[in-house]
């Protein structure tokens, strides 16, 4: 299986907003906030500094995530990342997180956030196994059906 994790490109903007739409839909809901955020990448994470990343498998896209500057708290969000149901438990994730970390660790990037729910047992596992640790979440969280958020940082 020959995967290639490439950087954002106008034309799979679809692909992002379906990957995430499909897991939003299917553990949650779509708030308002991911609607604006997916149907516009280019504007909210692009153009803001942020980064996209695709899994890009046979031509066909499988797998995403998104890296969100926050400033205020020099880090970056690891954010929207997902993977096509088909293509679950083939390791994908696995080869999106590192990939994550690696690109991070070259752009000497403080630290990662990022906000989850305990729902998502699989993602959560995930997480821990690289190294993410559980930090409290403020009270102003940006995504309602958060309940755990954890840290990555890179200089360790």
């Amino acid at each position: 299986m020959s995967l290639d994790i490439i950087p954002f490109n106008i034309e799979f903007s679809k692909d992002f907003y379906k990957l995430n739409i499909e897991w939003l839909k299917t553990s949650f809901y779509v708030e308002p906030y991911d609607e604006e955020v997916l149907s516009n990448p280019k504007k909210y994470i692009i153009n803001k500094g942020g980064y996209i990343f695709f899994a890009k498998l046979n031509n066909n896209i499988i797998g995403t995530y998104a890296l969100m500057p926050l400033p205020k708290q020099e880090a970056f969000e690891l954010t929207k990342m997902a993977v096509s149901p088909e293509y679950r438990g083939l390791k994908i994730g696995q080869q999106l997180i590192e990939h994550c970390i690696q690109f991070a660790k070259a752009e000497e990037f403080n630290r990662l956030l990022l906000y989850s729910s305990r729902k998502l047992e699989n993602a959560i596992y995930l997480y821990r196994k690289f190294g993410f640790k559980e930090i409290a979440v403020e009270d102003n969280c940006p995504y309602k059906r958060c309940d755990i958020k954890m840290e990555y940082y890179l200089d360790d």
